[in-house]
């Protein structure tokens, strides 16, 4: 599964990616002294990140199902491996809600890549998978997460205190509906630069729903 505008892709991780992906986190994604994350995976040598990534991507590809799935994405600019985009639905039946997560190595940070990936994760999930709602979330020290997510258009959806290093750190809560994507979904793609392709979202959709009616 794939989609891709111009020179950016998300692409579903294989073995070969995922080695470039870990050997990329292991380079490091952040200051020493600042963590992004709420569980801090990146932090320790280069070996540890590396085997982070690697476990986690090898724990996750079995975590679909028409309720719940985590599906994540190496986001590829000409080719080259420069992050991770993630889609999680829980209750996914129900809600029809996607919460999105990402990193990206830091020799590709600062170049506009963290919100043209956005734009193309919620076209999947909005385009592709038939989502209602799209949220994601960033510590209010993280000012390129929560920039990305008002550059792209979400509306602020409050924030709450969430455990960080042992330490109560507030999170900021974004939140886009369908009719807002709707809204802005030209000017996402007038953004992307490019046409946008979607590979095998067809397929995994139809998988879904196929069970979720009895098939």
């Amino acid at each position: 599964m794939s989609v891709r505008a111009g020179d950016l892709e998300l692409r579903w991780i294989d073995d070969e990616v995922l080695v470039h992906l870990a050997e990329l986190a292991g380079r490091g994604i952040h200051d020493p002294d600042t963590m992004p994350f709420e569980h801090p995976w990146s932090r320790g040598t280069a070996e540890e990140v590396a085997r982070s990534v690697l476990t986690f991507q090898w724990g996750i590809r079995n975590r679909v199902s028409p309720d719940a799935f985590v599906l994540e994405f190496a986001v590829l600019r000409d080719g080259v491996p420069a992050g991770v985009q993630g889609l999680t639905a829980n209750d996914w039946s129900v809600l029809r809600r996607v919460n999105t997560g990402s990193w990206l190595g830091r020799a590709h940070q600062g170049r506009g890549i963290g919100t043209r990936m956005r734009m193309l994760a919620l076209h999947l999930a909005f385009e592709g998978l038939g989502a209602r709602e799209a949220t994601s979330g960033a510590f209010v020290d993280n000012g390129p997460s929560n920039a990305v997510s008002r550059r792209v258009g979400y509306e602020s959806d409050g924030a709450f205190f969430v455990a960080r290093e042992g330490v109560a750190v507030l999170h900021n809560r974004f939140v886009m509906s369908r009719e807002r994507w709707e809204s802005l979904r030209r000017d996402h793609i007038a953004a992307l630069g490019a046409p946008i392709e979607m590979r095998g979202v067809d397929s995994f959709r139809t998988s879904i729903e196929s069970v979720l009616a009895g098939d």
